[in-house]
């Protein structure tokens, strides 16, 4: 990790501290962060390693297919937006540094790069499985300590799940280079395809940017990005049973 990085992720770190000590960010909220940093970097690991086992060793060779999250760490993606987003009460948004794929290097690269980046999504739908299973399984719904609290294990699952079906449901959005938008990809002239791959790297400043209008834009009395906030919460404490 570069000096100057490592000043950008200790510097995240003394915020969020202060954030915390000044009550400006509930424990809710730093469990949150905690596990969107760790399902983030997952996510996008197995997008590398599916594409190793389709013959793309990019990843391999650039050092990412390693659980060492500073080799992840995008400093505005993992460490800095995630932090507003979560204070500012918009959902839990966040991004690690993008594993390298070499489209081109795979055996079939238009149909595997479809389970390519599904990889990542499915990741997340595993987790929140796990979750969802270690919630019932370990009784959580109704786990109190002895003094009657809700115990730390059973938030951790409640945020563990919780993170991530919010981002299996945003990655799948159909816009690039988001993962959804490979099932639009998948439907392109074989002809368009390299055009639109060397576009597609350029299209990250377009989810930022939909980002934020959808954090602006009131659709009633909340945003738009804070409805959808609000029904992948609902959906998941249904499916915990919790209320």
């Amino acid at each position: 990790m570069s000096p100057q990085r490592l000043v950008w992720v200790a510097a995240a770190v003394v915020v969020v501290i202060l954030l915390v000590h000044a009550h400006r960010i509930t424990k809710f909220e730093v469990i949150a962060f905690c596990v969107l940093i760790p399902s983030i970097i997952l996510h996008e690991i197995a997008h590398g390693w599916v594409a190793l086992a389709f013959g793309d060793d990019t990843a391999k060779r650039a050092g990412r297919l390693t659980l060492n999250p500073m080799a992840h760490v995008d400093v505005i993606g993992t460490l800095i937006i995630p932090i507003l987003m979560i204070w500012a009460g918009y959902g839990f948004f966040g991004y690690a540094k993008p594993v390298p794929v070499n489209v081109s290097k795979l055996r079939s690269p238009r149909n595997q790069g479809v389970l390519v980046s599904l990889a990542g999504p499915a990741t997340n739908v595993v987790l929140a499985t796990i979750a969802a299973v270690a919630f019932h399984l370990f009784g959580a719904a109704t786990a109190t300590t002895s003094n009657g609290q809700v115990p730390l294990w059973v938030w951790i699952l409640l945020y563990l799940g919780l993170v991530n079906v919010w981002l299996a449901v945003f990655n799948m959005i159909p816009i690039p280079p988001l993962d959804g938008s490979i099932l639009i990809e998948r439907l392109l002239p074989r002809a368009w395809w390299p055009g639109y791959l060397n576009l597609r790297r350029y299209t990250m400043p377009i989810v930022l940017i939909a980002v934020v209008l959808a954090s602006i834009i009131h659709d009633g009395n909340t945003t738009l990005i804070g409805h959808l906030a609000y029904d992948v919460q609902s959906w998941w404490f249904n499916v915990l049973g919790v209320h």
